[in-house]
């Protein structure tokens, strides 16, 4: 059994990134688990025993963890390197793909995306104070630069997508093997009536932009059920047409049988991968998609899906109506999700951590 240590950003909630870092540590059970901040009560118990940083001791850390981004590098290099291990994996969307290791140690990066703060702020503003944006904005030209530096003490890359695997050769001029995420598609199955109703699951923010579906529906004689909450929740609400309903936040129980009974789940997001549309699709649920970001690997236009080429309204809008009027088969939708398993997940990621280890004990 291989010796591992993990190390993932913080783990302030959880969310598709910490369920990779779950299903990592069934992968290697008794790993060391390093990161930055960590909220014990909003993680499952497999993740509770991570050891944090300093930044663990700031008053409001797992409150408010964004405030202390410009921390984060600082709080990776000043750690020990890792030593006493045959190999590291970080899990990492920000800085801890800069974990220090010791010489000879292989580090594998599983990465959800070059870190979106530096290389794409405009996505990500919103995250940031108003006040504090044109700050933020001058330091991340800095962080890109740190940023890309720190690629080099990675031996190997792994993307969630595609997309992620382009913007990592754009971001630090390497090649990055594709494992896309853990989808639960042991509870995320078929069953029950459809409905007429589309379906949107997503942060409220401009970065999903839920406005265009608001436009998008507006006249159309079917309902969009809205999941998720967000800080543009009430503005979207006051404008929206009748015919679009806001649930906020779900349980896992509620969330299924949202999926299940959906006509179509509706999605106009460039994601780094997106695991909303694969647990729909596990349902059974066709995805109108922006065709960008990590929807071209999870949706097979006109199979388990549409791709939509313009995240206009118009466009939308067409797709809806399109879906409307098709019967798209649920069995081999739910079918074709089977390839975002943990299991297969579990197994590639084995794979590449072998093969890596392997190569460094023959140089």
């Amino acid at each position: 059994m291989l010796r591992v240590a993990i190390a993932h950003e913080w783990l302030v909630a959880y969310a598709g990134s910490e369920r990779c870092v779950e299903e990592l540590r069934a992968l290697y059970p008794g790993s060391a688990l390093l990161t930055t901040i960590v909220n014990t009560t909003a993680m499952p118990v497999t993740l509770r025993d991570a050891r944090p940083s300093f930044l663990q001791h700031v008053p409001g850390a797992t409150a408010h963890h964004e405030w202390l981004l410009p921390l984060m590098p600082l709080a990776w290099r000043t750690r020990p390197a890792v030593a006493d291990v045959d190999v590291v994996v970080s899990s990492s969307h920000a800085c801890a793909k800069a974990v220090r290791v010791a010489p000879g140690i292989p580090h594998v990066c599983y990465c959800h995306t070059p870190m979106r703060y530096a290389w794409d702020f405009s996505a990500e503003q919103d995250r940031f104070p108003a006040a504090l944006r044109p700050v933020a904005r001058l330091g991340m030209a800095g962080f890109r630069r740190w940023d890309r530096s720190t690629a080099s003490g990675v031996t190997q890359f792994v993307a969630n997508s595609t997309a992620v695997a382009a913007r990592i050769r754009h971001a630090y001029g390497r090649d990055a093997r594709v494992v896309h995420p853990p989808v639960r598609t042991e509870f995320f199955t078929p069953g029950g009536e459809r409905s007429d109703d589309f379906l949107f699951v997503g942060r409220l923010t401009g970065y999903k932009a839920p406005g265009v579906l608001l436009d998008a529906f507006a006249g159309l004689p079917y309902r969009l059920l809205v999941v998720g909450e967000g800080a543009e929740r009430a503005a979207l609400e006051r404008r929206a047409p009748d015919n679009v309903e806001f649930l906020g936040r779900v349980d896992d129980d509620r969330l299924r049988d949202l999926y299940r009974s959906a006509r179509a789940m509706v999605y106009p997001v460039d994601e780094d991968f997106g695991i909303a549309m694969a647990e729909a699709q596990a349902c059974g649920t066709p995805v109108i998609g922006l065709d960008a970001g990590g929807a071209t690997d999870i949706v097979e236009h006109d199979v388990t899906g549409w791709l939509v080429a313009d995240r206009t309204a118009g466009a939308f809008r067409q797709a809806v109506e399109t879906a409307a009027g098709t019967e798209l088969d649920h069995d081999l939708t739910a079918q074709r999700a089977q390839r975002f398993s943990g299991a297969r997940f579990r197994g590639e990621m084995r794979e590449i951590v072998d093969e890596t280890v392997e190569h460094a004990r023959m140089r």
